[in-house]
């Protein structure tokens, strides 16, 4: 059953006439009775507060869910990963708060709920938002770019309010990678009216997410992003590329974890491939282990990493 307080809020903002307040307080209900299993009543407050007044029922495996997003199962742990200390202590801070949200509620606070994470690519930003999801044990579900993109003039917004639509009514981690891709600068004069039409429906839709609903954003070109989609997120975030120390750490707890000296000390390897994202570092890492695994017995693991750092150099200069 719905929370004494949840029911309490719904009364208040019907007798108000708030309609706004009312749906997101509803959503908040559809939310919980969805974490206790109870579908059929989930379902059918959806549909009555729908807009198109179909009869289509919401579940994980609707069709237009899985076109619109896919549900991944995390694979990291905050734990896992090598962060910076400015990165870490925001992200913690919200998974702290959405873990603590009835405490924050019972002192009129809604716990914040937008993340915006930038930086180069393959440092971390999909990591972190499978960690986010990993610790607060929710459902995490990635935008398909090809199912929202339309080349029909309109359907675009359509489809970004249905994948909002559906996040609404759940608790969950909803993922936007490569966030620019939709929320392009409007004031970019080579921009066209349908990405213009297509960044006021993200912004709505954002501002009308519910505090329940984790959104985090990533993009690798923050320059290229609507300010006002920069500011709708309340927690930004840089993910650069490692430092010595981070890389170091980094490439200790995979040679732990790949089972397997990587032929030079984390230290001097990480001197080595100094410039190398968390990707690159890793990718490395397991080549070197895969070619040590097939020419065991005789495995010259100094040798491996040599030719794999001058064959990084060639690739360099070229």
């Amino acid at each position: 059953m719905a929370r004494a307080d949840l029911i309490l809020d719904l009364v208040e903002a019907e007798r108000r006439g708030d309609r706004d307040k009312f749906r997101v307080l509803v959503e908040a209900v559809i939310s919980e009775e969805r974490a206790n299993q109870h579908h059929l009543l989930a379902d059918r407050l959806s549909e009555i507060i729908t807009t198109s007044g179909n009869s289509l029922v919401r579940d994980d495996h609707a069709v237009a869910l899985r076109d619109l997003a896919k549900e991944v199962v995390p694979k990291r742990r905050l734990s896992d990963l090598e962060l910076a200390p400015v990165p870490r202590r925001v992200v913690s801070e919200l998974v702290e708060e959405q873990r603590r949200a009835d405490l924050l509620r019972s002192y009129g606070i809604e716990p914040r709920n937008r993340l915006l994470l930038s930086g180069p690519p393959g440092n971390g930003k999909t990591s972190v938002a499978e960690a986010i999801a990993s610790e607060l044990m929710l459902p995490f579900y990635v935008i398909r770019y090809e199912g929202v993109i339309s080349s029909f003039l309109g359907e675009t917004a359509s489809r970004i309010d249905s994948a909002f639509e559906f996040a609404r009514t759940r608790r969950c981690v909803l993922f936007f990678d490569e966030l620019d891709t939709i929320a392009k600068e409007r004031s970019d004069e080579h921009e066209t009216g349908e990405i213009k039409r297509v960044v006021s429906t993200l912004l709505l839709q954002i501002d009308q997410l519910p505090p329940h609903v984790v959104l985090i954003g990533a993009t690798n070109h923050s320059e290229l992003l609507d300010r006002a989609a920069w500011r709708r997120f309340q927690i930004r975030a840089e993910l650069s590329t490692p430092s010595r120390s981070q890389a170091t750490q980094f490439l200790e707890k995979l040679a732990v974890r790949l089972g397997g000296d990587l032929g030079f000390t984390p230290r001097t390897l990480a001197d080595k491939l100094a410039g190398a994202s968390f990707a690159e570092l890793e990718e490395f890492a397991l080549d070197v282990r895969r070619r040590t695994v097939l020419e065991m017995p005789d495995s010259d693991v100094r040798r491996i990493v040599q030719e794999r750092l001058e064959h990084r150099r060639d690739q360099a200069v070229a």
